[in-house]
């Protein structure tokens, strides 16, 4: 496993990654801490500061999903809801073909380990208000608004 740390508009953040893919980009509220050198940790930089920067809408970067069948079913239809646009907890739980499981996937949604990259942050209240989010409201907030800002065409996001 190798680590990296950068700096963001949401905070410093940490990120991981084995040979085979990113295992982990998490806020990390500690000082930046000394970073290993791996292809995949630069890329993956390079990919978030484009991100940030409004230059890129969708990440290439190669993941490993660690988690149940279940978690990696919800954390790849997380990929699939498109830049500047968000999804109910009930809507992602129609999309996986379960409406009643619409717990489990806030569950699965909060064990996410690869934060802006799966962008969990995309999904909201069924009434359109923030829930949950491991790094804060806050954080949720500034990426959902910096998305509607580079987003093409209008979006009028729900807050």
């Amino acid at each position: 496993m190798y680590t990296s740390y950068i700096s963001s508009p949401v905070g410093n953040l940490q990120l991981q990654c084995s040979d085979e893919g990113i295992t982990t980009v998490n806020f990390w509220e500690e000082a930046i801490a000394t970073s290993d050198t791996h292809p995949l940790l630069k890329q993956c930089q390079q990919e978030l500061e484009e991100y940030f920067a409004g230059q890129r809408k969708e990440f290439s970067i190669p993941l490993e999903l660690n988690g149940t069948t279940f978690q990696t079913r919800v954390w790849t239809a997380l990929q699939d809801i498109p830049y500047g646009k968000t999804v109910s907890y009930m809507g992602l739980s129609k999309t996986l073909g379960d409406v009643k499981a619409i717990r489990a996937v806030g569950t699965a949604n909060g064990r996410n380990k690869i934060a802006i990259i799966i962008p969990c942050h995309r999904v909201i209240g069924s009434n359109s208000s923030l829930t949950g989010y491991a790094g804060g409201l806050w954080r949720k907030q500034w990426l959902l608004e910096h998305e509607a800002k580079f987003h093409s065409g209008v979006q009028t996001l729900p807050f």
